[in-house]
């Protein structure tokens, strides 16, 4: 099979990653909550999972999944007993994690996120592997704090640390601890129950997400919820298993990297087949998901 076809494969990820403001119809999407914790909800709906926190300090929204979206979005905040977005941080960058930010940053909520996330949405960005551009972003949408390594907010009757985890998901990826409550927003760094998209165009790697969940799983014990960036509500115990996956993936195709084997003929050996059970029945099969993933095996 060459790389073309695999990557042709997979283009059905693309059109949710970046195409999906477009591609439904937002009337057809239901808003989910579940609460994680006092104050602290889960919202699901079409793209990547919010985490919301409510209290007497202003409303504090993680990610905001796409533009259509936000009129439910916003309503699903106030049956949680919140209000109008104070404050919104970007785990990263992608589409389906920032697609709200014009409405909401249009309006008077305050956007954080990584330095390497306001340079993506500011420049505009390409996934060479797909041949799939989205444009620069407006004004609005922007961060407008943004930091290199972390940043603390007290809040709610928390405290709130957001920390900065190098070239995982992207190069822009940020986790969010909830330190009284126990409860950790993993963003895309945790594919709950499936093999992850790594974005290698954009400073992702297999290995820096391994040492992502690694950090995120030094924060935790058995009592934490973790909220990923797709998939159901999460605990200790999955992401460890999750983090014994990525492992075992990245010993596998490491070796065929040192034996200089091609992104084709690693797809061939198929060395990801004892995973298949488990972990490929969600955004990727093994095959495709080598493909993405195997140049930024180092």
């Amino acid at each position: 099979m060459s790389a073309k076809s695999l990557k042709l494969s997979t283009i059905s990820f693309i059109a949710l990653l970046t195409l999906a403001g477009n591609a439904f119809a937002a009337d057809e999407v239901t808003i989910a909550t579940t609460e994680v914790a006092d104050q602290i909800f889960m919202l699901t709906g079409q793209g990547g999972n919010i985490g919301l926190f409510t209290g007497p300090d202003g409303t504090f929204l993680i990610d905001d999944q796409y533009a259509p979206l936000t009129d439910k979005i916003v309503a699903a905040i106030k049956q949680a007993g919140g209000d109008w977005p104070k404050f919104l941080i970007n785990t990263h960058y992608h589409g389906d994690h920032t697609g709200g930010n014009e409405n909401l940053g249009g309006k008077g909520t305050l956007i954080f996120a990584h330095d390497n996330v306001r340079e993506q949405l500011l420049s505009g960005s390409y996934l060479a592997a797909f041949d799939k551009s989205s444009p620069p972003a407006p004004q609005s949408a922007l961060p407008v704090v943004t930091f290199a390594e972390e940043i603390t907010f007290h809040l709610n009757g928390d405290t709130v640390h957001a920390d900065h985890v190098a070239h995982a998901h992207t190069d822009g990826d940020s986790i969010i601890h909830f330190k009284q409550a126990n409860v950790i927003h993993a963003g895309d760094v945790f594919f709950n129950g499936f093999y992850p998209f790594i974005d290698v165009d954009h400073g992702g790697t297999l290995r820096g997400i391994i040492i992502a969940a690694d950090k995120i799983l030094a924060l935790a014990d058995d009592q934490t919820k973790i909220i990923p960036g797709h998939g159901p509500l999460g605990d200790k115990a999955e992401l460890s298993r999750y983090r014994d996956m990525l492992w075992t993936a990245y010993t596998l195709l490491k070796a065929l990297k040192i034996a200089g084997k091609t992104v084709e003929e690693a797809v061939e050996m198929k060395p990801l087949a004892d995973l298949e059970a488990e972990w490929g029945d969600g955004l990727f099969k093994g095959d495709n998901w080598i493909a993405i993933i195997y140049p930024g095996v180092y």
